[in-house]
Order: structure tokens, then sequence, then C-alpha cells
């Protein structure tokens, strides 16, 4: 950003660009006045794509009119969306921060992997600009659409703090951050530093046949119920000769680690985690690789097992 201009702001999510989420938050950023607020996200919902891009065709992009933003829905993935919204292609300016979000649902523990959110984070880090990945703890039962608008609030100060330290050229470059929000967001117990856990659904899946309600969830895969069971929304439609089969939940794994997102998460926080790229394997692999590598070149004449 130049000296005494308004820092622009990318929003783009996995929920759709008319997901609330995503419209409490451009809402919230334009209301403001501090910010130039652009917006290029999916214009359907893209959830748990993880990092997907479109490869080998065009990809459309539609102006829309958002709260005064300069928005696009585009016919991408998330992913494709925040590179194209970076690229100069779609909009004169290059963003100063990346703002994915806010996601219908939490994304923490190894749900960051499957997010559609934080792979437009994701993106942008790897285009050189700071960025956050948004989610906030709906749960089916408990959660309004006005908690968006909380949540949105609550990134602010985030939202400021970063673009202060990119000015001043003192942020990191080599980590973007994924905020998750609890689900009584009006009344968290602050902003807590945690790690990514491990925490996930255990995955089971079953056979269907016509008929029998499919398995797509409003959003990403960690949205809740009160008995965090997916909502079913779908009706299949398939041809007798095909067999069909549908993701269940069989339960949860859960972090005991209280450094750990999801911990922090429940226990009412408003959890911040850094993250790379890259995921590296534990030093204990590493060990025991350094000496079976060269075994297996060794052993190599040996008969087979």
């Amino acid at each position: 950003m130049e000296d005494g201009s308004k820092p622009t702001i990318l929003v783009t999510n996995d929920d759709g660009i008319d997901a609330p989420g995503l419209q409490a938050l451009v809402r919230v950023l334009v209301s403001t006045s501090r910010y130039n607020v652009q917006v290029c996200a999916p214009d359907s919902e893209k959830s748990a794509v993880s990092h997907c891009i479109t490869w080998q065709h065009p990809i459309s992009a539609k102006e829309v009119d958002i709260y005064g933003a300069i928005a696009f829905a585009v016919s991408g993935t998330p992913a494709d969306c925040a590179s194209l919204g970076v690229s100069k292609a779609l909009f004169p300016t290059i963003a100063d921060l990346v703002v994915s979000g806010i996601n219908m649902g939490s994304n923490c523990g190894i749900h960051v992997v499957y997010s559609g959110t934080v792979a437009g984070a994701r993106e942008a880090f790897l285009n050189d600009i700071p960025s956050i990945a948004v989610s906030y703890d709906w749960v089916e039962g408990k959660s309004n659409i006005h908690n968006f608008t909380l949540a949105a609030e609550a990134c602010k100060p985030i939202i400021n703090a970063i673009l202060l330290e990119t000015k001043n050229r003192t942020y990191p470059q080599k980590c973007f951050l994924n905020v998750d929000l609890p689900t009584n967001v009006a009344n968290h117990k602050g902003y807590k530093l945690t790690t990514q856990g491990t925490s996930t659904y255990r995955i089971g899946w079953k056979q269907v046949t016509s008929g029998t309600h499919g398995g797509k969830m409003l959003s990403t895969m960690t949205m809740e119920t009160d008995n965090e069971a997916p909502t079913e929304t779908d009706i299949l439609s398939v041809s007798p000769e095909h067999l069909m089969f549908k993701r269940e939940t069989r339960g949860r794994q859960i972090d005991g680690n209280d450094g750990t997102d999801r911990h922090s998460l429940k226990e009412g926080y408003i959890t911040v985690t850094p993250l790379g790229v890259l995921s590296r394997a534990g030093l204990d692999c590493h060990a025991y690789f350094k000496d079976w590598l060269p075994s297996v070149t060794e052993n190599c004449s040996s008969p087979a097992l």
C-alpha cells in the first residue's frame, strides 16, 4: 500500500459468494471506510475441495453487487479465486491482505487439509500476499446468521494489526493464519495462539440406493449440529447398474492437548494458528528412514519376499 492510501483487502471463501459468512465479512469491512474491498469468490458452494485448481479450461467471472465492494463471482475453486484475485488480471491493484471466509463451520486439526477456506488463504500465501482463513464454529440449533457479523467484528483487530505490520515491513513472510471463532462468539474468552492439532471426524462409507438421502453438507465438513452429525439434503438419482456410496461420520477423534486449535476453540477462545504450506514428517520418521534407505539398495539383489 502507498503512504496515505487505504489498504486493499481481497475476500474469498469456499461457501460461495452468496454465503452469509462472506456477506457479513464484506459488510463489516466496507462499513469501516478504512479499506478498499475486493471480492473474488466461487459462484456456488465449493466446500471441502481442498487446494483443487482449474487447469485445463477457462473459468468465468461475473461482476456482482455486494455492499460497495468490487466483487466477482467466479466459476472456479477457492484457490482459483485467490490466485485470480491477486494476479492483476481481474483487479487493477494487488491486495495487501487476503481474507478467506467466514466459513460456516470450524476448520481445525486435520480438516485444515480438506478445507477450501484454508486453501484460499494458502494460495494467497503462495503468491506472497499476507492472508488469513476465518471460520466460525456453527452449530445447528445454537448459532444464527447474526453470529457472522459478530465474528467479522472480532476479526478486525487481527486484520488491522496485520495491515500495520505489513505496512511497516515487519510481518513474517513464512506463514499464514488460520482463525477459528467459537460458537458463542459474543462471549468469547479472548484470542489464543494455538497449534494445529489432529482432531478429525472418523469417516466411513455405506452403500445407498436411488431415493436415499445423499451426503452433501450445507458447508465445510466440520459444520456441526447438536449431535455433531452432518446435515443431509440431496436426493440421489442413479441408474440401477451403478453402485452408490455416501460418507457418514462415525465419531470424532479429539485432541487432548489444551494448546491445540480445536481444544481451545471448544473452550471458547478465538484461536489463531500459524500455518505453513508444507507438512513435514516427524523427526522420528527421518531417523528411521536414514537407516532404512541405504538398506534398500544393499538388499536389492535379495530374493523377493
